[in-house]
């Protein structure tokens, strides 16, 4: 048996009853939102799992009988971001959100990133990534100074040319940021963004790292423990540090995410596969780019009579998704949002309606391989 768990990540479908305290300014419904934007969207095999009953969705119909078990999750956790999201999918809570820095990074970590890099920084705020590294690149290159910069999340995220800053250089930097980061400037994530082009046409490289935080046990671990193998694929194994998986695979975008995933289900037989499609939070959503995230879900959509040509009747898929990015919501930062639960089975398809906590996910994979 095999059992895969695919995240559109940042795929929101509604936003939680607490998100003004994150912020947002309400409203926000990731893929309902952009269902209504764009026109309607295409999703036929999403249709005929059940997606329509999830929330209300241009275009997909909430059919009578839906081939997966549906509905949507409240987040427990204390937070809006893929770390939170992540972990709590694996059995991990977040009661104590992690630090945000709206102001920017207190001195003290300045001064102690100058030291690493050599260079004092440029930014030290808030900001679209895009946006940063097109207004600072110009500067960044001809002084060499790295560009550091975090959001609404927990992170500090450093970008550098590749042709300024060796990738080998900029990952250094990074591990050794991590390493610093500790309590109370315990960002959940150092994120390397690498870019390359000319300015006016800046482009990020798909050579980002993301430096989590070390998570606790979770139900990866508890496979591993069991022999259960858990192969991930994007940047899953950076969010949990490794822990517990057995095999890893870096991808280029969604396509590749997915292709790499019907590899892995064409040589394992028996084991859980955890696949991130990232390009939907990214590419689509912190750059409010609606027409993108249509053409995404659709183009998801039309890859996924391959997944079901390679499932067993034993087999499992869940799509879910850690948080929302609302492309029609304002600003660039992540929203508040339930999150959709679509499970493919040896099951009856069933509208579950709304369940408490992502982490619904881990528990389901766990009954799935008979772990307690």
């Amino acid at each position: 048996m095999r059992f895969l768990t695919i995240v559109l990540d940042s795929g929101g479908v509604g936003a939680l009853p607490d998100y003004d305290q994150y912020g947002d300014a309400g409203g926000a419904n990731t893929i309902g939102n952009v269902a209504r934007r764009s026109g309607g969207l295409a999703l036929p095999s999403f249709e005929r799992y059940g997606l329509g009953h999830v929330t209300p969705i241009s275009g997909v119909s909430p059919i009578e009988i839906p081939r997966a078990r549906v509905g949507r999750l409240r987040e427990r956790s204390r937070g809006k971001d893929t770390i939170t999201g992540h972990w709590e999918m694996a059995g991990i809570i977040t009661v104590v959100p992690f630090p945000t820095y709206p102001e920017g990074f207190p001195q003290e970590i300045v001064d102690e990133f100058t030291r690493i890099a050599g260079k004092a920084p440029l930014g030290n705020e808030p900001a679209s990534g895009t946006e940063i590294i097109e207004r600072l690149g110009p500067e960044h290159l001809r002084t060499g100074r790295p560009i550091l910069y975090t959001s609404a999340d927990s992170v500090f995220q450093v970008a550098a040319h590749e042709e300024v800053v060796p990738l080998a250089t900029l990952y250094d930097w990074c591990e050794r940021a991590r390493a610093m980061l500790v309590e109370p400037n315990n960002v959940n994530r150092v994120i390397a963004r690498p870019f390359t082009g000319e300015p006016g046409a800046f482009v990020r490289t798909p050579n980002r790292r993301d430096y989590a935080i070390e998570p606790p046990p979770s139900v990866l671990d508890r496979l591993a423990a069991r022999g259960i193998g858990v192969h991930a694929v994007g940047k899953i194994c950076d969010i949990y540090c490794g822990h517990g998986i057995a095999s890893s695979v870096r991808v280029s975008d969604n396509r590749d995410a997915m292709e790499k995933t019907y590899d892995l289900l064409e040589r394992v037989d028996h084991g859980f596969i955890f696949t991130n499609l990232n390009d939907f939070d990214s590419k689509y959503g912190h750059r409010r780019n609606v027409r993108g995230y249509a053409d995404a879900l659709e183009s998801l959509d039309a890859m996924l009579p391959r997944l079901e040509q390679l499932m067993r009747p034993s087999d499992h898929v869940i799509f879910t998704a850690d948080h929302g990015c609302d492309p029609t919501a304002p600003g660039s930062d992540h929203t508040r949002e339930y999150v959709p639960f679509v499970h493919l089975g040896p099951h009856p398809g069933a509208v579950v309606g709304e369940m408490e906590g992502l982490d619904t996910v881990g528990k389901t994979v766990l009954d799935a391989f008979g772990v307690n």
